[in-house]
């Protein structure tokens, strides 16, 4: 990551860490970062979740939606 595309990372990441979108992680999972330019020459950041999925169990039994629990009082 250049210097530039790395300070404008920190400055994202102190912004949203302000504004309580994100917290710090003591998880020892992660995944990698990224920025990509936009069309009007910003930066967006863009995580790469996909390494995490894979390792991801999914929940076996999700809790049921409200609509078909209270269709099922009928």
């Amino acid at each position: 990551m250049s210097p530039v595309e790395l300070r404008e990372l920190k400055s994202q990441l102190e912004e949203l860490l302000r504004k309580h979108f994100i917290r710090p992680s003591v998880s020892p999972w992660g995944a990698p970062v990224l920025l990509v330019k936009k069309k009007d020459g910003t930066m967006r950041l863009c995580i790469d979740y996909r390494q995490l999925n894979k390792v991801t169990i999914k929940n076996k039994y999700p809790l049921p939606r409200i609509d078909d629990l209270l269709d099922q009082l009928k």
